[in-house]
């Protein structure tokens, strides 16, 4: 208000000075004009008067078309934000001072001159109060710049002036009028004073030249050179107080506005140098889903462009990806990142624990909101390390602030800057410490919900996929599983090994579509329908249609995830050396011969399983002993999306062909050719190398289908027994076989094979060509019949029935006998048995 008040008395002052001159010399040149007329030439002076009038109208409306023009220009910056508007509005706001004091000048009258003077002063106003500071709200974004209550004042503003000058031009046209009729009345005088207005004229007009010179023209000329240094940019350009009056208020108001300007620089700087401080920050925090790189990361930014040194603190239970503490306790912190301007940091190193942080000020704020000390020498500084607390009061560090990393009222964690050789902090750098936090905060609690989801998944997965595969004497195996690393989350990729009756093993892998817990989830599912199928000894293409048919059934009516698995299961017989597989939407396995030959199994790949209701088929296989059997899922071969899948087919082929001191080595091999990085897929790769059972651990006979026959049955199992030197096991063994044969005489079809396999366990089969299946059932007191399979399940370990396309096999388990010379292979002599040939015969 005081300075809107001095602009009004210079302009007052500068008015009055103007208003004198500008009479003079209205009476000088009337006084010369009357001095014409006298001279006879009435019209003559008419024509003047005119012409002052017409040259005062002209004016008139270039000042009405330079408020228009400030009106319009200012109206279209606001509603367009184009900046030529903007260049428009500034050169009319700049122009209209000088016409409006023109405007002032051409007014031949006091209401003239009165009403001028409203003009400008209502301009300036209009300029100075109204517009200016509308294009400053415009340029700030403020919505009030385009309110209708801006508006309608404008447009009050802008109706004053219309009438202002609309009045101006009546009274204008009303003193041509006047002047035309007094014309003929002022011929007389004009004689008699024109002599002595002519000299007086000369003098006054002299006499004002020069005092405009000394007073207005030399300070405005130094006042241009002047402002031309601060349009240069240099902010240090002062004018000399060297006026008086209203030149002097003028150098005055000049000096403060470019103090002013400086100052507003100075603002400007500190204002563009936050933002782009929070826009780096926004930038370089939190690229990954790692909290101690997120922290390390804040304080890389606050380092050196707002602290010079930083360090960030975590809460112990943030780290191992638990839940964080309330705001407002005090739980343990460890630190977890920090750095400096130098090497030398004066600050203990990351993994310090800080068992209880205490406060460097007393206060309720600590741990609730940010903390400025100001003058670290002037406090004791709240340290549970002391060490820590003495070298920061030799580093010369001067000042610091504390701001809590809250997120969702839990506290993550302190971050703390430093400052010792700039500019200590100040209330200021509270705000900029607060939004480097906020950012962090968010950041870190990301990366610790995400770390705890992955590990919850990892976990679930882990616990579904099998922890060791089963010792089983049908094959070695060796296996790698890696979840996938990206933010999808774990896959629901799995494997197995599920050992079969009869030493037989089932190879399995799958791969769920999708990822996190719901895949992990699901392939647990599936994973234990595969294991339950495979206890019922289906053939892999029946297992397949099973598990298809399982997995329509849950997926109706439910989004778990089910549909679109793939599975590949595969049978290997250590007896027969024959391996029968079937795929449904999995990639086949290589087969890797003793030679190191690699060639892919050939063979039809059905659909995934709960896609689509079409058939599975088998795929034979005679193996050699010693083969290998390499499976896997798709992540291996299409690694990251980048890599075709017959490029990858043809880098696993050659990453397996190179022979391998061990499975393992084979294992490790092949990962580190096909992977380059972080798999986007979970990773299976099991590999399988197949044994053989020696003839001296099978011995096989047919047996008759007649009841004579099950007596010498018994007498082949107990010679053979003798010659494994199991003769601890014939008993049971006796009973057994005489069960089985019996049965399958009674119930079966021929021909009846009988066989025995000793390997970790004794394992005996009966097989006929019937596709009955045996029941397991309890006998009453006075039935003659239904106790053999029970009296079978209760002397052996385990018994089950397994079926093919032309037999059903029934077989059972018998642990070994403890004695070591029980577990030796018996002597060439008894190698093939004890069966006689003919009709009973060793196969």
């Amino acid at each position: 208000m005081p300075r809107h008040k001095h602009d009004r008395r210079t302009q007052r002052g500068l008015a009055k000075v103007t208003a004198i001159a500008s009479g003079l010399l209205a009476v000088l040149i009337s006084a010369i004009f009357a001095l014409f007329i006298w001279s006879g030439d009435n019209l003559r002076e008419t024509g003047l008067a005119e012409r002052q009038s017409h040259a005062a109208l002209a004016q008139s409306r270039r000042v009405s078309s330079l408020i228009f023009d400030v009106d319009s220009s200012q109206r279209g910056f606001i509603i367009t934000r184009e900046p030529q508007f903007l260049e428009m509005w500034k050169t009319a706001q700049a122009r209209f001072p000088t016409q409006a004091q023109d405007l002032v000048r051409a007014s031949g009258t006091l209401a003239e001159r009165n009403l001028a003077q409203q003009i400008s002063r209502a301009g300036q106003s209009f300029i100075g109060q109204y517009s200016t500071p509308l294009i400053d709200e415009a340029r700030h974004g403020d919505p009030k710049a385009g309110s209708p209550e801006a508006t309608l004042e404008g447009q009050h503003r802008i109706d004053a002036l219309r009438d202002l000058l609309r009045r101006y031009v009546a009274v204008e046209q009303s003193d041509v009028t006047a002047r035309e009729a007094a014309a003929d009345a002022s011929a007389g005088r004009a004689k008699a004073v024109a002599a002595a207005g002519t000299g007086c004229s000369i003098l006054i007009i002299a006499g004002y030249s020069g005092y405009v010179t000394r007073v207005v023209v030399r300070p405005v000329r130094k006042a241009a050179t002047v402002a031309t240094r601060l349009a240069s940019g240099d902010l240090s350009a002062r004018m000399p107080m060297t006026g008086r009056h209203e030149i002097g208020r003028l150098e005055t108001a000049f000096n403060t506005m470019a103090d002013s300007l400086e100052a507003s620089l100075g603002h400007a700087r500190q204002a563009y140098r936050r933002v782009k401080l929070l826009y780096k920050a926004s930038m370089a925090v939190g690229t990954t889903l790692d909290v101690m790189r997120t922290a390390q990361e804040l304080v890389d930014v606050a380092v050196p462009g707002f602290a010079d040194f930083a360090t960030v603190d975590l809460v112990v239970s943030v780290l191992r990806s638990a839940e964080p503490a309330p705001v407002g306790d005090s739980p343990p912190l460890q630190r977890a990142a920090l750095g400096g301007i130098h090497d030398d940091v004066p600050l203990d190193p990351v993994g310090t624990v800080l068992q209880r942080p205490q406060p460097p000020v007393r206060g309720p704020r600590f741990l609730r909101e940010a903390v400025l000390v100001g003058d670290l020498s002037a406090c004791t500084l709240g340290s549970d390390q002391p060490r820590e607390a003495g070298r920061l009061h030799g580093s010369g560090i001067n000042s610091m602030i504390i701001v809590p990393l809250v997120t969702q009222g839990a506290l993550l964690g302190m971050v703390t800057f430093w400052r010792s050789r700039s500019t200590p902090f100040g209330p200021p750098d509270l705000s900029d410490a607060e939004g480097l936090a906020v950012k962090a905060a968010v950041a870190m609690d990301n990366a610790r919900r995400y770390t705890h989801e992955r590990e919850s998944a990892l976990t679930l997965q882990r616990a579904l996929l099998p922890q060791q595969p089963p010792q089983q004497p049908a094959v070695d195996v060796a296996y790698r599983y890696l979840p996938t690393g990206t933010r999808a989350g774990v896959g629901g990729d799995w494997f197995d090994v599920i050992p079969l009756s009869s030493t037989r093993v089932a190879l399995v892998v799958g791969d769920i579509v999708g990822h996190g817990i719901q895949a992990s989830a699901t392939m647990g599912r599936l994973r234990t329908a595969v294991r339950t199928l495979a206890d019922v000894d289906l053939p892999p293409d029946e297992l397949l249609t099973h598990l298809d048919d399982l997995v329509v059934h849950l997926g109706d009516g439910d989004t778990s995830g089910e549909r679109g698995a793939t599975c590949l299961y595969a049978v290997y017989d250590p007896v027969s050396r024959h391996c029968t597989l079937a795929s449904a939407g999995h990639p086949l396995p290589f087969l890797i011969g003793k030679d190191g030959t690699v060639e892919p199994v050939a063979g039809e790949i059905g659909p995934p399983v709960g896609v689509a209701d079409l058939p599975f088929e088998n795929i034979e296989l005679e193996l050699a002993e010693g083969s290998t059997l390499a499976l896997y899922s798709d992540g291996l071969v299409v690694h990251s999306g980048r890599r075709d899948i017959s490029e990858g087919l043809a880098l696993l082929r050659q990453a397996l062909a190179p022979a391998a001191e061990s499975l393992e080595a084979a294992c490790s091999r092949v990962m580190d050719t096909l992977l380059t990085g972080p798999p986007e897929d979970d990773v299976v790769l099991l590999l399988a190398r197949t044994r053989a059972l020696t003839r001296d651990q099978v011995a096989s006979w047919v047996i008759p289908a007649e009841p004579e026959h099950v007596a010498h049955a018994r007498t082949l199992v107990t010679e053979q027994l003798k010659a494994w030197r199991l003769e601890e096991s014939s008993f049971v063994t006796e009973l057994v076989v005489s069960e089985l044969i019996t049965n399958a005489i009674r119930y079966g079809a021929p021909p009846i094979h009988l066989r025995l396999v000793r390997d970790s366990a004794l394992i005996c089969e009966v097989s006929d060509s019937s596709n009955t299946a045996p029941h397991l059932r309890r006998a009453r007191t006075f039935d003659e019949g239904g106790r053999g399979l029970l009296l079978v399940a209760q002397l052996t370990q385990r018994w089950g029935t397994r079926h093919a396309r032309d037999r059903k096999t029934i077989w059972c388990e018998q642990p070994l006998p403890s004695r070591p010379e029980a577990c030796r292979s018996p002597g060439p002599e008894t190698a093939a048995g004890p069966g006689s040939p003919g009709e009973y015969s060793p196969g």
